[in-house]
């Protein structure tokens, strides 16, 4: 089953993350927003992971003194994906 997920994200400097989850692999991601070099780099690595894998070591990471961050909210994109499967 493929999904194809457009999350406003909250708390950070990137306004949304658009990823693709099929057969729970994370297909495709992007960030609308943010630190080019950082969500390009995050979206690169987690391409091909395990989207619980990636929810496993992402969740939780803030940003400087904010309580969330790019990674945290990709991982709050996904968790929200896969509570719809």
């Amino acid at each position: 089953m493929k999904q194809h997920i457009e999350y406003k994200t909250k708390g950070t400097c990137s306004r949304m993350v658009i990823l693709d989850i099929e057969d729970g692999i994370v297909t495709d991601c992007s960030f609308v927003g943010g630190c080019a070099g950082n969500t390009a780099g995050i979206a690169g690595l987690v391409k091909g992971m395990k989207a619980d894998e990636v929810v496993e070591r992402l969740k939780g990471i803030r940003c400087g003194f904010k309580t969330t961050s790019c990674p945290d909210q990709l991982a709050k994109a996904i968790e929200e994906a896969m509570k719809s499967v």
